[in-house]
């Protein structure tokens, strides 16, 4: 009886490491994943900058107002008001026509960019990066 127990304690204990296991993350970044929603990744500025140099296909997004665009915003950004992407607007595909393509999104302080993020990993955008606000983007910014 007692090796049987022991089997059985074995057995639940492999198949419960087997399920609780993370996948292994690239150093510095961070996954965001709700339990409705696909996850998108946190990047820092330096970490987007070197990603934006090595890819010259990536969507740089601004999801602020287009005052805020107008005012300065990261060269090369498109804009799409994160009021658009959240009401899942017509417009989100004709700017993100590609569902696979990597984007990075921003705003201003980064609260926007999280909620846009989230808002296109629900609408099935599969590589998305939060890489924060423009407040801490210490590279050029285009007036």
């Amino acid at each position: 009886m007692k090796k049987f127990l022991m089997l059985v304690f074995a057995a639940v204990l492999a198949v419960s490491a087997v399920c609780f296991a993370e996948a292994p993350k690239a150093e510095g970044t961070q996954t965001v994943q709700t339990q409705a929603a696909a996850a998108y990744k946190t990047l820092t500025p330096q970490q987007a900058k070197q990603r934006m140099e090595q890819n010259d296909k990536i969507v740089v997004l601004d999801v602020r107002t287009q005052e805020e665009f107008a005012a300065g915003h990261i060269p090369g950004a498109v804009l799409l008001p994160v009021d658009l992407i959240e009401a899942k607007s017509e417009e989100v595909a004709k700017v993100l026509p590609d569902k696979d393509a990597e984007i990075l999104v921003y705003c201003r302080s980064g609260k926007r960019a999280h909620r846009a993020s989230q808002a296109l990993a629900d609408m099935g955008y599969t590589n998305i990066e939060h890489i924060g606000g423009i407040m801490d983007w210490p590279y050029e910014v285009v007036k």
